[in-house]
Parts: structure tokens; C-alpha cells; sequence
């Protein structure tokens, strides 16, 4: 897949912004199997330095694990930038903790996934970035709690 629009640029391709779109709306809806199918067959992410989901079946139970806990769980696609080999998929999640044992409070939080694509055109595996102390934070108190 090619990347960059452009050769040089940092504005990704139609392919690499369709399958952003793709990853997004799929977490947006509630399909965790759409969100695994962004991935190649043993595509992997790991969020924070944490542990890998590695396979399709396990980045989908990552994904369901979000939804269960955020049943209106929306992923916006605030950004896709590519550098060399790179794509970079910026994102903010908001939802409420409704889930079962869920807090009840509203969540806000952006980050970033950086991605390295495989040979079929789909992520072979993404390091995700968000600050954890907020996530943590919001779920307690809410967006404004002290």
C-alpha cells in the first residue's frame, strides 16, 4: 500500500484513509470484528507499552472489551499522517462507562496509533498512546470531577 498522497508528503493516501475511516467507523458501531479486520491475519497492538492483543480474534476481544464497558463508544479520526514507512492515526474516544459494573461517568480522551502497514494493504501492527492518568482520572470523576 502506498502510504503518502504524494511521495515526500505527510497526507496519507486515499487507500490508508479509507481503511482509517474503516477502523473508526467500525469502532464507532459497535463491530469489533470490523475493527480486527483493519489488521492482518497476526497483525498485533499493543496500547501504552502493555502486552500485545496479537491475531484478529484477540484484538477483536480488546475492542469488545471497549464496547461492552462504553455502549455509546465513539472513535473520531482526528488525524492520519504518514512518515516513511509509518502511518499515524490520531484519534479521541468518548463514551459513558455504562457497562456492567461501569462508573456511570463520561469519558474524553485523544491518543494516537502508530501504525505499520503489512503487505496486504492492512495493519500488520499499531502502537497506541493515550494518557492513562485522565482515562483513569475521567472514569472516577467524570470529565469535570475534582
Amino acid at each position: 500500500m502506498k502510504l503518502a498522497g504524494t511521495p515526500g508528503a505527510t497526507g496519507p493516501s486515499t487507500e490508508l484513509w479509507e481503511l482509517a475511516v474503516q477502523c473508526s467507523r467500525a469502532w464507532s458501531t459497535q463491530d469489533p470484528n470490523g475493527m480486527a479486520a483493519c489488521y492482518e491475519e497476526n497483525g498485533w497492538q499493543s496500547i501504552n507499552g502493555g502486552p500485545p492483543a496479537e491475531g484478529r480474534a484477540a484484538l477483536a476481544e480488546v475492542a469488545s472489551s471497549y464496547m461492552t464497558a462504553f455502549p455509546d463508544l465513539k472513535i473520531s479520526l482526528d488525524d492520519l499522517l504518514t512518515a516513511g514507512n509509518a502511518a499515524f492515526f490520531v484519534w479521541t474516544l468518548t463514551g459513558t462507562n455504562t457497562g456492567v459494573g461501569g462508573t456511570g461517568n463520561p469519558v474524553r480522551v485523544s491518543g494516537i496509533e502508530v501504525w505499520n502497514m503489512g503487505q496486504t494493504g492492512l495493519i500488520a501492527s499499531s502502537q497506541g498512546y493515550y494518557d492513562a492518568a485522565t482515562y483513569d482520572h475521567q472514569l472516577a470523576h467524570g470529565l469535570g470531577g475534582a
